[in-house]
């Protein structure tokens, strides 16, 4: 007998990946492929769409014919600040623009000196001022700079729903992709944003339906529910707001670290230069309060420091566990050592001081420093909200200081860690399923550990 399962696609940057989940979330198959970028007209390097396309209709047909396997749902997750504009035929009319394109400085300057002040507009659409991160302004850009090519636009598409409509060929919208940061929408209003209006975008954006949207279809002889899409940081959010009853914040950590507030009373940062705190949306469209730091790049930049000052291998680093009298030692008459290469403080020194005689003890103070940024980060994301628990996930869930140095912080608070290697594809599954999870599924698919504040002696 076939083994009834839901497919996800899970699309990264760099890996695209491809996941089969029994009725019990376990991953019963796995296989991941990267495509070398390709470049748009101005020779910026961006998504191989094609070949993405491609490669999605292949594994799934390929899927489908397997005879242990019968597919019950696919969905798809995937990053953000990604637009596919289609013409009335269904073809992409643009290259899938990469995010970390420049978009021109009169452009920009144009938008706010209809829709502003900047400030006010970005803290009504909880964005900061990221360019072509805020995808909406491509948009906008194409109105202005490609207007042979805006007017050629059926439908713009996130690439979360433009991977579904690939296999339905009905264009939707859905709230975790609108609310990623894109300026489209006024969180106030719970609206999109009245520019939106007056550039007469709404006739291009298709319509709003919820994340757990799944439409039942044939595909190819088969009778599947294919979901609408899911936008990656959203998605791995997903199982813990289902699973968990109390408050929490998650801090996802990696190269940015991102703590995620999904119970704020204050989803708008007060602070009108704070740039580092900006909005998503919940799959029932609430808002999520996020606040960012470039943690792990900045650890990777100041790790290799370290090595080479004191002559270790590179991963020396990963077996230095927390020393209380080390701790003890540097709190005793605590100063800031380190200047940041890629994270601005207004505590840290005009350079970087070393005043260490050993490994252990400067790794010490780096970390320390480290959760001190950190620490200020989920102050931002939690604000005046009454938050009892910590969640941390990623690549530092793992790492021994950090965690003891935040358990200690936040001592009036329960932390725990989860390996959420699946992360983004696991909420994709679940987010199309009638799947109650109760609290112990963390603990069974995320390998849960609850951490208790060290004792301070004397």
């Amino acid at each position: 007998m076939k083994q009834k399962v839901t497919a996800v696609f899970d699309i990264g940057k760099t890996n695209k990946k491809f996941f089969l989940f029994d009725k019990d979330f376990k991953e019963v198959h796995k296989e991941y492929i990267s495509f070398d970028e390709i470049k748009d007209e101005d020779g910026h390097p961006t998504e191989n769409l094609p070949a993405l396309q491609k490669w999605l209709k292949n594994v799934f047909d390929r899927i489908l014919e397997k005879k242990e396997f019968n597919v019950k749902a696919i969905n798809f997750s995937t990053y953000g600040a990604s637009l596919v504009h289609i013409d009335e035929n269904g073809d992409p009319l643009t290259p899938l623009y990469n995010y970390t394109k420049p978009l021109p400085k009169s452009i920009v300057d144009s938008f706010f000196a209809k829709y502003g002040p900047k400030e006010e507009f970005l803290k009504a659409t909880g964005c900061a001022d990221l360019s072509m991160l805020n995808s909406g302004l491509q948009l906008y850009w194409l109105k202005q700079s490609k207007p042979e090519v805006f007017n050629k636009i059926k439908y713009s598409l996130h690439l979360p729903q433009y991977l579904s409509y690939i296999f339905t060929g009905i264009p939707l919208s859905e709230y975790t992709s609108i609310g990623c940061h894109t300026a489209l929408w006024d969180y106030g209003k719970k609206d999109y944003h009245f520019w939106v209006y007056k550039e007469g975008l709404d006739k291009i954006l298709p319509p709003i339906v919820s994340t757990e949207t799944s439409i039942n279809m044939n595909y190819n002889g088969h009778r599947i529910k294919i979901g609408v899409g899911i936008h990656d940081s959203s998605s791995a959010l997903l199982p813990y707001v289902r699973s968990i009853k109390k408050k929490f914040v998650l801090i996802s950590t990696g190269t940015w670290s991102i703590t995620f507030n999904p119970f704020t009373e204050h989803p708008i940062a007060s602070e009108v230069d704070e740039s580092n705190v900006i909005n998503y949306m919940r799959i029932n469209g609430k808002p999520v309060k996020a606040a960012r730091l470039f943690l792990g790049n900045e650890y990777k930049i100041q790790v290799e420091k370290l090595n080479k000052m004191f002559g270790v291998d590179d991963d020396y680093h990963r077996n230095v566990k927390f020393n209380y009298d080390t701790y003890s030692r540097i709190m005793k008459h605590f100063k800031h050592c380190f200047k940041w290469e890629s994270i601005t403080d207004s505590e840290m020194p005009i350079k970087t001081v070393y005043n260490y005689d050993n490994y252990e003890h400067a790794y010490h103070q780096l970390m320390i420093e480290l959760v001190l940024l950190q620490i200020k980060c989920i102050k931002k994301a939690i604000g005046d909200d009454e938050i009892s628990g910590l969640y941390v996930d990623g690549g530092f869930s793992d790492n021994d200081l950090f965690i003891k140095l935040l358990t200690h912080k936040f001592r009036d608070k329960k932390l725990r860690t989860t390996n959420a290697s699946l992360g983004s594809a696991l909420g994709a599954a679940i987010s199309i399923s009638d799947t109650k999870l109760n609290s112990k599924f963390l603990k069974k698919n995320y390998a849960l550990k609850k951490h208790v504040p060290f004792i301070i002696n004397g």
